[in-house]
C-alpha cells in the first residue's frame, strides 16, 4: 500500500527515497562494445541469434523495402485506425517542435567587423527503439521528428528483431508517419539489432550500420550503460532513469482520476515513482484507497504493485504553494498540477521535465498526442537539463571577420590581455599585423 506522510515530519531522505537497482553491468557492456568494434556485422548477427532468437542464416541487418512494405500492410490489415492516430500525433509533434528551430545570425554594426553564428544540423542521428513486448512507436515519433525538423540528412534507427527476424510493424508505421509529417525530411533507415550491441554499432559503425553523430532513445540498463561508455565518441541525449510522476492536487480533485494518473507511470517499471503532494488529508486517503481498487484490474498490476509499494508516496503539505516547493525539490520528470487555476502556479515551478496543467490533462496526453516531447530528464536531472528538442540535433558554429583597420584598433588591447595571462605568442600574433 502507498505510504501517506506528513511533510512537516519528513526527513530529506524520506522525500527523495526510492528503490532502484544497483547491479553493475559495465564490464559486460564493455565486452560487447569491444566485440562489435572488432567483429562488426558478424557480432551483431551473433547477438541477435543469442538474445532475440533469430536464425542467422540469411538474416539481413537492415530492414528491406519489401519488409517495410509487408509491415505497413500488416498494420493496415490488423489495425487500420492506427495510421490515423499516428498521423494526428505526428502533426502535433511537428507543430510544437517547429517552433524550436534556431536561426543563424550576423552582427555587423561596427565598421570592419563581422561576427555571426551558423546553425548546422547534425548529419546523422542514431535512434534506439526498444522492441519485442516493450515496443514504443511513440518513441519513434518523439525522437525522430525533432531530428528531421532540425535537418538531419539521415536517421539510423535500431530496434531488436522478433524471433522470425521481423520488426514490430507499429515501429515501422511510426517511422513512416514521422517521415511523411516533415516536408523534405531526411531518410530513416531501420536496422534489426538491439541492446548494448546496437549502441556500439551506432557509435563506431559496422559494415552495414553507419556511425552516427548522436544517439537518442530509451532502453534497459545495458543500453543506458552502453550510452554512457560511448559518450565522447558520439553525443547522447541523456542517461534516463525509471519513469516518474508527481501530482499536485487540491481537495477539489477527483481521487479516482489522480490515482489513475499515478498508476499510469507505476505500470512502466517496478522502479518507477508515483508521488502525490496535496493539502488535503481526505484526498490523500481517498487516492490511497482508489489505487488499491484500480490495481486489481490492471494488466501490469504486478509491476505497478511493486512500484507503488516501494517508490510511491503521498505527501501532505500545508498548502498548494508548499506543494510546489516540494515538487521543485524533487524535480520530477512529469508534473501534474490539478487545481482550478494551474497557470497561476506555473510561474512558481522551477524544476520539472514536462508540466501538465489542470484537472483534464493526464500525463498520458503528453506521452502520445499533445506534441511536446516525452523524452524527459529523470532522477532529479530536471534541475539542470531539458526535454529532447530540435536543439539536440543541431550544433552552432561561430565566425569572425576583422578588416585591417579594425584589427589595428584592437591589437594593443589583445596584446595587453595576452601578456596578463603570460601568453606572449598570443600578443605577438596580434601586434605583428599592425607592425607589418
Amino acid at each position: 500500500m502507498i505510504k501517506i506522510m506528513d511533510f512537516a515530519q519528513m526527513t530529506a531522505e524520506e522525500i527523495f527515497a526510492r528503490s532502484e537497482p544497483t547491479y553493475d553491468v559495465s564490464d559486460i557492456v564493455s565486452s560487447i562494445i569491444s566485440d562489435v568494434r572488432e567483429n562488426g556485422d558478424e557480432a551483431l548477427v551473433r547477438y541477435a541469434a543469442k538474445f532475440d532468437g533469430i536464425d542467422p542464416q540469411g538474416f539481413e541487418l537492415e530492414l528491406t523495402e519489401d519488409e517495410k512494405k509487408a509491415a505497413l500492410e500488416k498494420i493496415s490489415e490488423t489495425d487500420p485506425d492506427f495510421a490515423r492516430v499516428l498521423s494526428r500525433s505526428a502533426a502535433n509533434i511537428v507543430k510544437f517542435h517547429s517552433r524550436q528551430l534556431r536561426n543563424s545570425f550576423i552582427i555587423n554594426d561596427t565598421p570592419g567587423v563581422i561576427m555571426g553564428q551558423k546553425v548546422v544540423p547534425l548529419e546523422r542521428a542514431g535512434l534506439y527503439v526498444p522492441g519485442g513486448t516493450a515496443a514504443y512507436p511513440s518513441t519513434v515519433l518523439m525522437d525522430s521528428i525533432p531530428a528531421l525538423i532540425a535537418g538531419c540528412s539521415e536517421i539510423i534507427m535500431t530496434t531488436p528483431p522478433d524471433a522470425d527476424g521481423s520488426v514490430n510493424p507499429a515501429i515501422v508505421a511510426a517511422a513512416e508517419a514521422a517521415r511523411m509529417a516533415v516536408p523534405g525530411a531526411g531518410n530513416i533507415r531501420i536496422f534489426k539489432t538491439g541492446g548494448a550491441q546496437a549502441i556500439a554499432a551506432l557509435a563506431y559503425g559496422t559494415e552495414s550500420v553507419p556511425a552516427v553523430d548522436k544517439i537518442v532513445g530509451p532502453g534497459n540498463a545495458f543500453v543506458a550503460e552502453a550510452k554512457r561508455q560511448v559518450y565522447g565518441r558520439v553525443s547522447i541525449d541523456m542517461i534516463a532513469g525509471p519513469s516518474e510522476i508527481l501530482v499536485i492536487a487540491d481537495g477539489k480533485s477527483d481521487a479516482d482520476t489522480v490515482a489513475a494518473d499515478m498508476l499510469s507511470q507505476a505500470e512502466h517499471d517496478k522502479n518507477s515513482s508515483a508521488v502525490l503532494v496535496t493539502d488535503s488529508p481526505e484526498l490523500a486517503q481517498a487516492v490511497s484507497d482508489s489505487i488499491e481498487k484500480q490495481l486489481e484490474s490492471l494488466e501490469r498490476r504486478e509491476i505497478a504493485r511493486v512500484s507503488i509499494d516501494n517508490n510511491g508516496k503521498i505527501i501532505i503539505a500545508e498548502n498548494i504553494e508548499q506543494a510546489i516547493d516540494i515538487s521543485n525539490e524533487i524535480a520530477p520528470e512529469h508534473l501534474e498540477i490539478c487545481v482550478d487555476d494551474p497557470f497561476e502556479m506555473l510561474g512558481r515551478v522551477r524544476h520539472a521535465g514536462s508540466v501538465f496543467l489542470g484537472r483534464n490533462c493526464p500525463e498520458a496526453l503528453g506521452d502520445y498526442l499533445a506534441g511536446p516531447n516525452h523524452t524527459l530528464p529523470t532522477s532529479g536531472t530536471a534541475r539542470f537539463s531539458s526535454p529532447l528538442s530540435v536543439d539536440d540535433f543541431v550544433k552552432k558554429m561561430q565566425y569572425t571577420y576583422y578588416s585591417a583597420d579594425a584589427m589595428a584598433d584592437a591589437a594593443e588591447d589583445i596584446a595587453a590581455f595576452a601578456r596578463k595571462e603570460g601568453l606572449t605568442a598570443h600578443a605577438r600574433s596580434a601586434l605583428i599585423r599592425t607592425e607589418k
